[in-house]
């Protein structure tokens, strides 16, 4: 009776055969990768054989050049007859003399900056300046100009003495529109009967008024004299001379009140004497 004996042939699983084809494939990466390493190392190595022969040739070059700078340096010494201590001394004195020269010439470049600077500040300030003056050039000749309007708008009536006409004002805001054409000189007052009382460089005494007709009596006492305006009206220019060298005055009454007062202005030239002190 015979035996057969039944072989089935293996059998290899994916995975393993996965893990095989892996290894190979690293394998050959690692060869590849140390065959370009090995190139790189040898490319690496003759770059260091020549840097170093470079250096062997500029330590070379150095030793010849600071030989040649020694002779050199002692030539000079002997043609000058320094030593090299002296020859060092120069040597530092005018690197130090260089560095110095340096800095004047930084201190100089920051004082033009810082100069011109100022100067466009300067610049910008007097901008300013011409501005703001041409604003006040325009204030003045508005002003100057309402003022002449001002003045054309003032009562001319002819005085009691010249016959000519005078500019008069009727109330206060009128006489501060005189004042400012400078040419004469304003002393309110208020008056009442009976009353004797400095204005300016005269006195005024008040003898009679009456509201109901605005009409009044005055008398005007100046040089030791008295100047009698007897029954005169309201905003009439009373003129009369007075001073060493005689000036034109003027007494205008504004106003009579029912309280027996009188309320007006002196008016003198701009060049009479002042009074030591003003009473209104």
């Amino acid at each position: 009776m015979s035996t057969e004996v039944e072989q089935t042939p293996r059998t290899y699983s994916g995975a393993l055969l996965a893990v095989i084809a892996i290894a190979l494939l690293a394998a050959v990466g690692g060869l590849i990768w140390c065959a370009t390493l090995g190139s790189k190392t040898s490319s690496l190595q003759a770059e260091l054989a020549n840097a170093k022969q470079d250096n062997v040739k500029l330590a070379a070059d150095l030793r010849e050049t600071d030989a040649r700078l020694r002779v050199a340096t002692d030539e000079l010494s002997k043609s000058l007859g320094l030593t090299q201590k002296q020859l060092d001394d120069r040597a530092q004195e005018i690197v130090r003399r260089e560095a110095a020269e340096e800095a004047s010439t930084k201190r100089l470049e920051s004082a033009q900056q810082q100069t011109a600077q100022q100067v466009s500040a300067v610049q910008s300030d007097v901008s300013g300046v011409k501005t703001d003056v041409g604003g006040v050039k325009t204030d003045v000749a508005k002003t100057q100009s309402d003022l002449a309007a001002a003045v054309a708008q003032l009562t001319q009536v002819k005085g009691d003495l010249t016959n000519t006409n005078s500019v008069i004002a009727r109330n206060h805001d009128e006489l501060v529109t005189l004042e400012h054409k400078g040419d004469r000189t304003y002393y309110e007052f208020t008056l009442a009967k009976g009353q004797r009382k400095p204005v300016g460089t005269i006195s005024l005494e008040l003898k009679k008024a009456d509201s109901k007709k605005n009409r009044f009596t005055l008398d005007v006492l100046a040089d030791d004299k008295t100047y009698e305006k007897k029954d005169r009206n309201v905003n009439e220019p009373l003129q009369f001379y007075a001073g060493k060298e005689p000036m034109l005055f003027e007494v205008v009454v504004n106003a009579v009140s029912a309280k027996n007062t009188v309320t007006g202005y002196l008016s003198v030239p701009k060049n009479a004497p002042a009074p030591a002190s003003t009473a209104q």
